[in-house]
């Protein structure tokens, strides 16, 4: 993007931190990061790090001091952090209680921060800043794979929430100018995704150089503070409860909400701490919108100065400003609809509003922003694909056209299939995205940092970190795919009757 590193150099003087130099052939290794190393930047970091030269530059031998200030490397992790989780928010605070929400959203926050910390300092005793080449140097090429499927999972997730806000949002905002009724075939959000895919996105896929994209990046962190204002806002212009003649429904409620009753005074008491069949998905969602962690070390490389302890600054005001944003959009969203609240807090507004001007400023801007970022999100997808089949270096146009016609299709079923965004948050959140927070960047930690023993502080704290991820992990996906089973077994039943 036109604000973060748009190429990575090598790197191959110490670090400026002189107590994380290890010996004088620091960085040992070189590598290039050309275009081909961009599937290491997660989905994410995409979303707001568009890059504007992708492999067009020769890396230069000599050691390259970084040129991002402090300033510009904190509103670039903050480009980085920010992403279509914030809409989910709201939902889950709505099924974990304000105050169980406050804890785990700290507690998320401190354990990326701690996660960022033994990324950096792995790095540097390591001597890579690619995020697969230290999973390669660690655990060799299932390390690798490790981190490029990870990466690949989240930058896919990442994709598939951004075209399901196109399938939830642009039918209301076509609804608002054309006054369409909702029978319309060119309101149906299903049409309306492959539409864009077809018309837009491929078109802007195909390209080999995405470099004027680069300008989503500053752009979409500021639809996403301007949304934010729009919520706290409007929580002061919707009542509690809402009228029966107040409510607009441009869609029907998805089935796992319909119990919601938005009448009922009892709603619009606020709850502290709520323990539901929707609870679990609290965790997935929070780690989805924090995860950025692959963008982590380009943006090091690239910082003036650079020093571990001043990175690790950067992540802290980034985190915070971030931190600060979440809690915001949370908090007014659920106060604004309490229990009715949906996985994507934007559309819940559609219940209220059909054709509200400042809701459709954030609408359009929002679709603006998330289907100028696809693109951007599958080059690293395609380049991460086109490794694994082995391909030649030579370009081809016809594996270049068959992969993204590919990844596109595959993308389109999920969006389409795909019952609520809650999944794709859920999904994405309890797998890549807790292995890139807490799995790999403890378990590179382990084996790479050789100068303190197993039985230091530090080490038994990644220990514990990395256990913890695991049982994150593994807890969050069975409790989740038991929550799909269900759903799918009352389905069943009240189709048959029951």
């Amino acid at each position: 993007m036109n604000k973060t590193p748009t190429e990575m150099h090598h790197f191959n003087a110490p670090d400026m931190d002189s107590s994380s130099s290890n010996s004088n052939d620091y960085f040992p290794t070189k590598v290039p990061l050309n275009g081909l190393q961009y599937s290491d930047i997660d989905a994410e970091s995409q979303n707001f790090l568009a890059d504007h030269h992708l492999g067009k530059k020769k890396f230069e031998d000599e050691y390259s001091p970084g040129s991002a200030t402090f300033g510009m490397s904190v509103f670039n992790l903050g480009n980085a952090i920010m992403g279509s989780g914030i809409l989910g928010l709201a939902y889950a605070m709505a099924n974990t209680g304000i105050a169980l929400f406050v804890i785990l959203l700290v507690a998320v926050a401190i354990f990326s921060l701690y996660s960022v910390h033994l990324l950096l300092k792995t790095a540097n005793e390591g001597g890579s800043l690619v995020y697969e080449q230290l999973g390669y140097k660690a655990f060799g090429m299932p390390g690798k794979l490790a981190a490029s499927c990870s990466i690949t999972m989240q930058n896919f997730g990442a994709m598939a929430s951004y075209l399901y806000i196109v399938k939830y949002e642009l039918p209301i905002v076509i609804k608002a100018f054309l006054g369409a009724a909702d029978s319309s075939w060119y309101t149906n959000g299903d049409y309306l995704v492959l539409i864009v895919t077809a018309v837009i996105i491929l078109p802007l896929s195909l390209l080999k150089n995405l470099g004027y994209l680069g300008y989503t990046s500053g752009f979409s962190l500021l639809c996403m503070v301007f949304f934010v204002i729009v919520v706290i806002y409007k929580k002061f212009q919707i009542p509690c409860p809402l009228p029966e003649d107040f409510l607009n429904i441009s869609e029907p409620v998805n089935a796992s909400e319909s119990h919601h009753n938005t009448t009922e005074d009892t709603s619009c008491k606020p709850k502290y701490f709520v323990f539901n069949s929707q609870t679990v998905y609290a965790v997935p969602i929070l780690t989805f919108a924090f995860v950025c962690h692959p963008a982590i070390l380009p943006m090091y490389e690239e910082l003036k100065d650079r020093s571990r302890k001043k990175m690790q600054n950067v992540a802290n005001v980034s985190f915070m400003g971030m931190f600060v944003m979440y809690l915001l959009a949370a908090l007014f969203g659920y106060l604004t609809f309490n229990e009715a609240v949906e996985p994507e807090l934007l559309h819940t507004y559609s219940r209220v509003y059909q054709a509200d001007v400042v809701l459709l400023i954030v609408r359009l801007a929002v679709l603006i922003a998330v289907t100028l970022t696809v693109p951007v999100v599958l080059f690293p997808i395609r380049t991460s694909v086109n490794q694994l089949i082995g391909a030649s270096k030579d370009f081809s146009w016809a594996r270049h056209i068959a992969i993204t016609v590919a990844l596109l299709v595959s993308v389109n079923i999920l969006v389409i299939f795909a019952p609520t965004i809650r999944d794709i948050f859920g999904f994405i959140g309890a797998s890549a995205a807790a292995m890139l927070i807490f799995i790999l960047p403890s378990a590179f930690y382990i084996k790479l940092v050789k100068k303190e023993s197993m039985k230091s502080v530090q080490k038994i704290g990644a220990t514990l970190f990395l256990i913890m991820g695991i049982l994150v992990m593994i807890g969050s996906m069975t409790l989740i795919i038991l929550d799909w089973i269900h759903n799918a077994g009352a389905s069943e039943n009240n189709g048959d009757g029951h």
